[in-house]
């Protein structure tokens, strides 16, 4: 399902849809796409302000591609943009403070942009802090922004993030200003970002675990999901008709 243009409606028609989105990507990474002693909760507090969905670790077998559950993977995912902090190759080895949670470790969390991320300086600020605050600790993130720049974030969300780990340039190519992007944080931070615009297909984006192995997050799939069972008056803002 094409991506549609979430600056067509209120702040709070789009949060409706978030948080129905959240919950069908959370019960998707729970019904076998995530390896066997890991788990996905929604909008988990965990020191910093909420996550829309976060994966936990409660095992601590190192072979994530085999057991019950999903399989991991420890190919490199294929995105049109990689960017690695080649620095962080020959930086001595920190001990992360971990992020814990009451039924496990935090191993990584997914943030679906909403426009109060964007809606003040503080508020993008407080975003982009909190984004580096998690990667610096050690847990990997994915962030979808379907929200195009602004001039708060001219160049969308993820120099906000990555300007603070490397001074890598990085311009979203033209016609693409919507934002998907992943974050390895180990062994080395690398981010894989897709661009898309409205119309375009969501792809299936990485959700880093441990090190190198992932899972892809069906981005496309779940959206669809959430979408199908929003109220006929609200897709007939978007010229969309119902079915």
């Amino acid at each position: 399902m094409p991506i549609h243009d979430w600056t067509k409606v209120s702040f709070g028609t789009f949060h409706n849809f978030h948080q129905g989105w959240i919950i069908t990507l959370r019960d998707a990474l729970n019904a076998g796409r995530l390896p066997e002693g890991y788990f996905a909760m929604a909008e988990q507090v965990i020191g910093r302000p909420e996550a829309d969905v976060v994966a936990l670790d409660v095992a601590s077998d190192d072979n994530l591609s085999a057991g019950r559950g999903g399989m991991a993977t420890a190919v490199q995912p294929r995105t049109t943009f990689v960017l690695a902090a080649e620095e962080e190759r020959y930086a001595s080895r920190a001990t992360h403070l971990a992020v814990h949670h009451g039924l496990g470790r935090v191993v990584a969390i997914i943030e679906i942009i909403s426009p109060g991320n964007k809606s003040s300086r503080h508020a993008l600020r407080s975003f982009g802090d909190k984004a580096i605050e998690l990667i610096r600790q050690g847990v990997n993130l994915l962030v979808v922004d379907l929200f195009p720049p602004g001039p708060r974030d001219p160049k969308g969300v993820h120099p906000l993030i990555w300007d603070e780990i490397s001074d890598q340039p990085f311009a979203l190519p033209p016609g693409k200003p919507l934002t998907l992007a992943a974050y390895q944080c180990a062994p080395t931070k690398t981010a894989f970002i897709e661009p898309a615009a409205v119309g375009d297909l969501l792809p299936e984006m990485p959700l880093f675990l441990r090190g190198e192995w992932h899972v892809q997050v069906p981005l496309e799939e779940t959206y669809r999901t959430a979408w199908d069972v929003m109220p006929s008056p609200i897709k007939r803002l978007f010229d969309v008709p119902s079915r």
